[in-house]
């Protein structure tokens, strides 16, 4: 079942300016924090809007041996990339399969750790952090910009740095490093498949709570897998529902399926989702109920 967060009327954020606690669908699957609340329905929550998180991907693992062959040779490579929290999983189940986790944790741990591990975002970084190694760049929101810090501190033709991926990987962070002379390895260790359960999660949730009025998609996969579903249960509200997405990319997938982007999060984080949703689906004065 989707997972929601209800917010009482007596929140603060209902006596400014009137507005009421809308309902937002985030196409994502849902993640612990500290508290044991998924920290986007967290922030949603505190903000006033009911959310409500549906998976609509599915991972698959590829290229495990190997990945865990490469981890095994620190001294072969200059630094780790990782541009997802599916990634670090990779590399703990590809450990584990293997039977290296005590290796890892006596010696290969401290030898990657004398090693940058750029990440994008803050839900990668934990991830990276709780397997022992030291993040840097999470506050790099995409892909591009993480090239552009990358590059700022690695030095051409050095050891190639590993980047364990999916087979969806973006471009743009490839290509910086090559036009600079960076050297970096990619490796492809899962691939997006379509979560089973999405379909009839979302026509349980549009037949019990109805159309939302805010949509965020968290990924051009996605999106692919679950804007058809959308637009079949939505009907004709489709038009006024508001569209978000998690990060630039995401963005032009979105407006390149036709439809207008309403916000797009200025750093893959639930601050900024949560600060954009705000904007776009605000009413605009106190009259608005």
């Amino acid at each position: 079942m989707p997972a929601a967060l209800d917010v009482p009327p007596t929140h603060p954020a209902f006596s400014r300016g009137g507005w009421r606690k809308m309902k937002v669908l985030l196409l994502k699957d849902a993640k612990d924090d500290d508290s044991g609340l998924d920290p986007y329905l967290q922030e949603l929550g505190s903000c006033g809007f009911e959310a409500t998180l549906i998976p609509v991907l599915a991972f698959e693992f590829l290229s495990l041996p190997s990945f865990s062959e490469k981890l095994s040779h620190p001294e072969a490579y200059g630094g780790l990339v990782f541009t997802s929290p599916r990634a670090v999983e990779a590399l703990q189940l590809s450990l584990e399969r293997a039977g290296q986790l005590e290796v890892w944790k006596k010696s290969l741990k401290e030898k990657w750790r004398l090693k940058p591990a750029y990440v994008v975002g803050q839900a990668t970084a934990s991830l990276v952090r709780k397997v022992g190694l030291a993040a840097e760049g999470e506050k790099c929101g995409n892909g591009e910009k993480l090239a552009e810090y990358i590059c700022s501190r690695e030095k051409p033709a050095t050891l190639p740095l590993l980047f364990p991926c999916g087979t969806l990987k973006g471009e743009a962070l490839p290509k910086t490093l090559k036009q600079k002379g960076i050297l970096l390895e990619s490796l492809t260790v899962y691939q997006k498949v379509q979560h089973p359960g999405m379909q009839d999660s979302l026509k349980s949730y549009f037949s019990t709570q109805g159309v939302p009025a805010g949509v965020t998609f968290f990924s051009p996969s996605g999106l692919t897998y679950s804007l058809p579903h959308i637009q079949e249960l939505s009907g004709a509200s489709f038009d006024r529902i508001k569209f978000a997405a998690i990060g630039p990319t995401t963005a032009r997938a979105i407006a390149s399926a036709g439809i207008p982007v309403s916000c797009t999060a200025e750093k893959p984080c639930p601050q900024d989702l949560a600060a954009g949703l705000q904007k776009a689906l605000r009413p605009s004065g106190p009259s608005s109920s």
